[in-house]
């Protein structure tokens, strides 16, 4: 290998171009969600989801793939998390004989906790509501879609089949890997668009 290769990969020699920020970033998250992959359905299966990884990943990217982004991601997912999960409990502690029947009780408290879910956003830490929505959209999804996981057993336990646990981590670890493509897209990338 030749040392003009190695000074351009370490991007000191910038007359040598050969990369645009599409392709670098392009590569940079294949990459990654290669590993990504690898290590959601091998060493760390079960301990965080790769849909709810790639959720706050996509977000990150989306809210500007900057400092901000990821703050808001991270706080704003995270309370939306805590806000599904409280009405998750709220909802398992109705009864199916309910005067006004479970399925219109379990939408009151939705229309409640998403309301106030975004009135949270006159609080400046809070005020991304799009990642709030999504950590509580990835938490029901979770909650709805995994079976026996919408019960207070699983909601008041200390365990990774917790959302609390599973969903907060997997969102940390997608803005962890939105941060990391971001970082390695910028290494790559030569050639000034």
């Amino acid at each position: 290998m030749s040392f003009d290769f190695l000074l351009l990969l370490d991007g000191v020699n910038q007359e040598k171009k050969f990369m645009n920020s599409l392709t670098a970033l392009s590569l940079s998250i294949g990459v990654l969600a290669g590993l990504a992959t690898f290590l959601a359905v091998g060493p760390l299966s079960g301990v965080f989801f790769i849909w709810a990884a790639t959720i706050a990943w996509a977000a990150y990217f989306a809210f500007g793939a900057n400092e901000e982004a990821a703050k808001n991601t991270c706080f704003c997912g995270v309370f939306g998390v805590v806000m599904a999960w409280y009405a998750a409990v709220q909802i398992t502690n109705i009864s199916s004989t309910a005067a006004l029947g479970f399925p219109f009780m379990a939408a009151i408290v939705v229309t409640v906790s998403v309301i106030v879910t975004c009135l949270a956003a006159n609080f400046k830490v809070l005020s991304c509501i799009p990642a709030s929505v999504l950590g509580y959209s990835a938490t029901f999804a979770y909650l709805l879609q995994t079976p026996d996981k919408l019960s207070s057993d699983v909601l008041l336990a200390v365990g990774w089949d917790n959302p609390l646990l599973i969903i907060n981590f997997s969102l940390a670890v997608g803005i962890g890997f939105g941060i990391a493509s971001n970082i390695l897209a910028a290494k790559w990338t030569t050639i000034k668009d």
